[in-house]
């Protein structure tokens, strides 16, 4: 004869429990919240921060650019004028032609009233930061990292570099393209560039059909010097300037 089960030697599980051997249907729950932990990320970033005290411009590079380079120094050189406008530096906060801004940064800045900024990302491979970081970030995958560029900057300048200089090009390109970022300069600066934009041109606007607007031509400025951005930006941090008077 069964005994009687009494409510309080029953274990508590709620109905719609799932066990761990049920594989499939563990995966779905995690695959459900995972996507859930994006859409509250993706909320959160809809909170623009407070109009900032100084124009920030981020630049990208090459990690492998020695200080004795011609364009090391040119990139010393830029970030130094932008740094005496009263400008913050961003980077990826590595070595090469990265260490070269947050070196000008740092030079042109005795007082320590702008910031030389670093965003890293973790790799097992990554050379160390640079010494020239004043304000440093961590990030463990790149698209967050290149999130956080988006979120913190005014301007983008390109200056020559390899796959992952070409991968923060093409996203900040992309997201004026599709106007999830406005009235931010996106500044080329070499023949690799201007190269890149001539292919985009003839692979995408004169294919048929067109697979871009020709007006995307027009996003990113091409320079040829460091002398050239810094004439571009001294514009855009007036405009900029401008706008934030009350």
């Amino acid at each position: 004869m069964s005994q009687p089960v009494h409510p309080e030697n029953t274990p508590l599980i709620p109905p719609e429990s799932v066990p761990i051997q049920n594989q499939e249907a563990a995966f779905s729950i995690v695959q459900e919240s995972v996507l859930g932990l994006w859409e509250v990320v993706n909320n959160l970033t809809r909170i623009r921060p407070p109009k900032r005290d100084r124009y920030r411009v981020s630049i990208f590079g090459s990690a492998r650019m020695e200080p004795e380079d011609p364009l090391y120094v040119g990139v010393r050189q830029l970030a130094s004028e932008l740094t005496a406008l009263g400008c913050d530096i961003i980077t990826g906060g590595g070595p090469g032609l990265m260490q070269a801004a947050n070196e000008g940064s740092v030079a042109a800045d005795p007082e320590d009233l702008t910031r030389s900024i670093g965003i890293r990302v973790d790799l097992e491979f990554e050379q160390a930061a640079n010494p020239f970081i004043e304000e440093m970030y961590h990030h463990r995958t790149f698209f967050s990292r290149l999130h956080h560029f988006v979120l913190i900057s005014d301007a983008f300048v390109v200056v020559p570099g390899g796959i992952g200089t070409s991968l923060e090009a093409l996203m900040i390109w992309q997201l004026l393209q599709v106007r999830k970022l406005h009235q931010t300069p996106l500044i080329f600066v070499g023949h690799m560039w201007a190269d890149l934009v001539s292919w985009v041109d003839r692979y995408m606007i004169q294919a048929t059909p067109a697979m871009a607007d020709a007006v995307d031509l027009s996003i990113p400025q091409c320079v040829e010097t460091c002398e050239g951005a810094i004439t571009l930006l001294k514009a855009s941090h007036r405009q900029w300037q401008q706008r934030s008077e009350p």
